[in-house]
């Protein structure tokens, strides 16, 4: 499982987002002949697999400019290729491809090829404030070039581009674009030659050692991060100085709509009280003394007690990442334990970063970063996921809980493997994983839970991911038919497990990827259900955030932006994602529950859309939560 907070590592957000997979061979699921002699294609898996053969390890790839330029050839073939025969109306997937071959345009000096893809990009964009900073950067390096040749008078270059940027980010309009600007300026802040080289060693590295090749989304980080380190990183300074000119000109934040649509509840009303299991990474319970689920038929004795099949289990079911039941509130920090502190900082360091906070634990990371060798970025990146895996679900409770004295928590605690080599998704461990969420569906439907928040998601191409980080098959073929299979038993038993719980309301985060859920076949939030409601994520001014998925099945945006909450230990700290706006919608379910605990999920759903305010953003529709708005109507109804 993963969680869906909002990444934390933003150097693979630059220069290593791998584009969702693009997989399977031939005609299968949603492969439909058109007049026009297209193939029309309605699943991201139905799109041919493409490989690409790696001699040596991937550094060395990055440090040959000969060996770039032969694989930025064969994936321009191929995307080229399959832009031709194929017919796909996902616009994320149109964009993937646009933004790769926009790549390979800027390497080979094609600047004319590389503007009107920029402006093919725009036009594919919903969301408007990424389409006013798509490619804006792009576009002032190329302007720059026609004044100044980069590699005669890099100085007379830069201030050219410096000009230019300027004049880009002067024409646009700040209440719209400021989170996108303070995030690209965070962004460039920490970059170095050194970082994206080490990132792309620790997440690409391990398995292309194994199985020596590439795969598309990878072939296609690797050619952005090749252009990073020789077209960006020289610029870094001049980047973040124009960034920093533009943000102090206007520096008016957002308005905040969410304190005024604030539903907060009070002891002296005398309401239900109404259990809601927190499915996350473990919660630190001692922070909601008296709201939290207490199995009375458990003793900490490391015995089943009720023989229910959990031991210990006094707050919930626990499952560590292998799949296997375990015991303990909160997931393990391995040899992290004495250094969890400074991790936690360095964490809140790449939050405060992303979101132009000057911070100390800021201006601490960006210290460390400048000094950190290569060989050190794996075990950085790999404690900072652990960190984040370790404070996920304590933030998740803490937005679930806010304003509510009458919720009660239960902790059904599922770990998330943190290591750059994770668990092998075979078929034994798909045959264990689907037995898991088999095993928590029925503990809470015994618990008698009302709302279960879900902030994780899973998708075909983890499976496929983890099986490739380990040389697991023969080629890429197996892995891909290898990882439909164990994708398949997920998929199966929690539909099965959520629709079997009819009285249950499920709450589920959309995702991160900015991408169609249905298309790319999320679980669950590509799940049709009236038990289940999926959110998207907005910012402070209710604006769709340029990370959030979306697609037919996501139903209300909620706050996902720089929402504070718990961590572990106590401390508050602000965590974006939509794992931080499913919690919002699960609380208003609560709240709504407590007030009529007679309400159904489907009637629950109903409260919570009707009480939405409806905006747009390009040709697409959302509702927006406004949870003063349904209690309203709810109070109104029994009245």
């Amino acid at each position: 499982m993963k969680p869906l907070a909002r990444r934390l590592i933003i150097v693979t957000t630059l220069a290593l987002t791998l584009v969702a997979g693009w997989s399977c061979s031939g005609q299968k699921h949603g492969a439909q002949d058109r007049q026009d002699g297209k193939v029309q294609i309605t699943r991201l898996e139905d799109l041919p697999l493409h490989t690409y053969k790696v001699e040596g390890n991937v550094t060395d790839l990055l440090e040959s400019d000969a060996r770039i330029m032969a694989l930025a050839d064969e994936v321009e073939r191929d995307v080229t290729h399959d832009m031709a025969t194929y017919a796909v109306d996902d616009k994320t997937t149109q964009l993937r491809w646009e933004s790769t071959l926009l790549t390979i345009d800027l390497l080979k000096d094609r600047d004319a090829a590389a503007l009107r893809r920029i402006e093919r990009m725009r036009e594919l964009e919903d969301k408007e404030a990424t389409r006013l900073t798509t490619g804006l950067s792009t576009e002032a390096m190329i302007e720059a070039a026609k004044d100044a040749d980069p590699e005669k008078d890099f100085d007379a270059y830069a201030s050219a581009y410096q000009a230019a940027l300027a004049r880009e980010l002067n024409a646009l309009p700040w209440d719209v674009v400021e989170d996108e600007v303070q995030s690209a300026k965070g962004q460039m802040e920490i970059i170095s030659e050194n970082l994206l080289k080490g990132a792309v060693a620790a997440r690409v590295g391990p398995s292309v050692e194994r199985t020596g090749e590439l795969n598309a989304d990878q072939a296609a980080g690797v050619l952005s991060t090749y252009y990073a380190i020789h077209y960006r990183v020289p610029l870094k300074q001049v980047m973040v100085a124009t960034y920093q000119q533009y943000i102090d000109a206007h520096a008016k934040p957002k308005e905040n709509i969410w304190p005024q649509r604030t539903l907060t509840l009070t002891q002296d009303e005398k309401l239900t009280p109404v259990l809601v299991a927190i499915w996350d990474s473990g919660v630190d319970v001692s922070l909601f003394p008296g709201r939290v689920y207490d199995n009375v038929h458990e003793g900490p004795n490391l015995m089943d007690d009720d023989g229910n099949g959990f031991t210990d289990d006094l707050h919930g079911p626990a499952y560590d990442y292998n799949a296997n039941r375990t015991t303990g509130d909160l997931q393990p920090l391995d040899d992290a334990t004495g250094r969890i502190d400074a991790v936690m900082s360095q964490m809140k360091g790449f939050m405060d970063i992303r979101a132009d906070v000057d911070s100390p634990e800021a201006s601490a990371l960006k210290q460390r970063l400048s000094a950190l060798d290569q060989q050190d970025i794996a075990a950085l990146l790999e404690d900072l996921s652990l960190a984040g895996n370790y404070a996920h679900g304590t933030h998740v409770a803490g937005i679930v809980a806010e304003g509510n004295p009458y919720v009660r928590l239960l902790n059904a605690r599922h770990s998330y493997d943190y290591h750059l080599i994770p668990v092998a998704r075979t078929i034994a461990w798909g045959l264990r994983d689907a037995a898991k969420i088999t095993a928590i569906v029925d503990y809470l439907k015994k618990a008698d839970v009302r709302v279960v928040n879900m902030s994780w998601g899973e998708a075909r191409k983890d499976a496929e991911d983890s099986l490739e980080a380990n040389g697991v098959g023969k080629d890429a073929e197996e892995r891909r038919a290898l990882a439909r299979k164990v994708f398949d038993m997920q998929k199966k038993a929690l539909y099965e497990g959520i629709k079997g719980a009819p009285d249950i309301l499920f709450v589920a985060a959309a995702g991160n990827a900015d991408n169609d859920v249905a298309f790319d076949e999320f679980i669950p939030s590509s799940f049709d259900l009236p038990n289940l409601i999926v959110v998207g994520a907005v910012d402070q001014a209710g604006e769709p955030t340029s990370f959030t998925s979306f697609g037919p099945t996501v139903q209300v945006y909620a706050n996902g932006f720089e929402v504070e909450s718990f961590v572990p230990g106590g401390k508050r700290m602000s965590m974006s994602g939509t794992s931080m706006a499913s919690p919002n919608v699960a609380n208003l379910a609560a709240k709504l529950l407590a007030i009529d605990p007679t309400l159904t999920p489907p009637q629950v759903i109903d409260l919570i859309r009707s009480g939405c305010d409806q905006r747009s953003y390009g040709e697409k529709k959302y509702l927006l939560l406004n949870p003063k708005h349904s209690a309203e109507l709810l109070r109104a109804q029994k009245s």
